[in-house]
């Protein structure tokens, strides 16, 4: 059974690269395209099939009745995730997001979510998911439909795995909106940006003092990009910043910043499965988001090799 099983949108990505983004109402030109696989929960699932290895992890989700859900299997077989809890929705276009990146890594995205929306709470009552949610040691519930996260997070929760919980674009849906599955989660992640629609504020003290309002000893990891990254662990004392790799010192250049974040949560979850505590989790978090900066692919996420390089390479400066 995987250790680890991830929920919510894959979507095909349509890259465009130019030296910078547009201005409202302005045409630009593209100097390169890049068509490939994407979805924030298929992302996570990869990054952490990366680094844990083949059958260690599973995606559910789901896709149209298309070519591009073709070929999405068929990629996520190569990357050693498994693909059994995918539901194929007859009649719907398969999530597609069209991708603006600027020569610094910048970007702007649209996203048309399509079959993703298809993925029910009912759904997960079906043997071919249920299967894999009951295995599974590390829970990562990424952006699929409210009602679906809520089911899983609280059949997931009572089990007894590690619920993690990132909403996305659910986020500005409000506090009042997202409490009820708050109660099921042990992770609440969201960029420092989405934390400030979410509950005014990106301040960590405030977000542990208005988190913990809504259910005692939940964490929250506020993602701060070039940053790093800051846990606040449910105690004002406890809070935990861990800086991103210097990516200067190393060497390395920031090609594109699309999927950062969802390579640090694979990473993340990887590490908990694995037994770390939180700051190494983190820290191995920040290492994989920084590796990924460095790939203009969306799924750049290290394997655990590269991923052990750098954080040799770190750890020795």
């Amino acid at each position: 059974m995987a250790d680890v099983v991830c929920c919510g949108a894959i979507n095909w990505d349509i890259n465009l690269f130019s030296e910078r983004l547009p201005r409202t109402g302005e045409e630009i030109p593209v100097q390169e395209i890049q068509r490939v696989s994407g979805g924030t929960a298929a992302n996570v699932s990869v990054a952490a099939a990366r680094i844990l290895g083949p059958g260690r992890v599973a995606f559910i989700g789901a896709l149209g009745d298309d070519d591009v859900a073709d070929k999405q299997i068929e990629i996520l077989v190569e990357e050693g995730v498994d693909h059994s809890g995918v539901l194929r929705v007859r009649g719907e276009e398969s999530g597609q997001a069209y991708i603006t990146i600027g020569a610094d890594g910048e970007n702007e995205i649209h996203t048309y979510f399509g079959a993703n929306l298809c993925l029910t709470r009912q759904c997960l009552n079906e043997p071919e998911r249920m299967r894999l949610i009951e295995g599974a040691k590390v829970v990562v519930v990424m952006d699929p439909p409210l009602e679906t996260a809520e089911g899983l997070a609280e059949i997931s929760s009572k089990r007894g795995a590690t619920v993690v919980w990132d909403p996305g674009v659910y986020a500005e849906f409000g506090v009042e909106a997202l409490s009820p599955i708050l109660q099921y989660v042990d992770y609440f992640i969201l960029n420092h940006l989405e934390f400030e629609s979410f509950l005014g504020t990106s301040d960590p003290k405030d977000v542990e003092a208005l988190l913990n309002e809504e259910k005692r000893g939940i964490k929250a990891i506020i993602k701060r990009g070039s940053e790093g990254c800051i846990l606040c662990s449910g105690r004002p004392e406890a809070i935990i910043q861990v800086g991103a790799a210097p990516m200067t010192e190393l060497g390395l250049q920031v090609v594109n910043t699309v999927g950062c974040g969802d390579a640090f949560i694979g990473a993340f979850a990887s590490a908990k499965v694995d037994g770390l505590d939180d700051m190494a989790a983190l820290r191995r978090g920040c290492a994989a988001g920084s590796f990924k900066a460095t790939r203009k692919e969306t799924r750049g996420g290290p394997t655990a090799r590269e991923l052990d390089e750098l954080m040799r390479r770190w750890d020795s400066l």
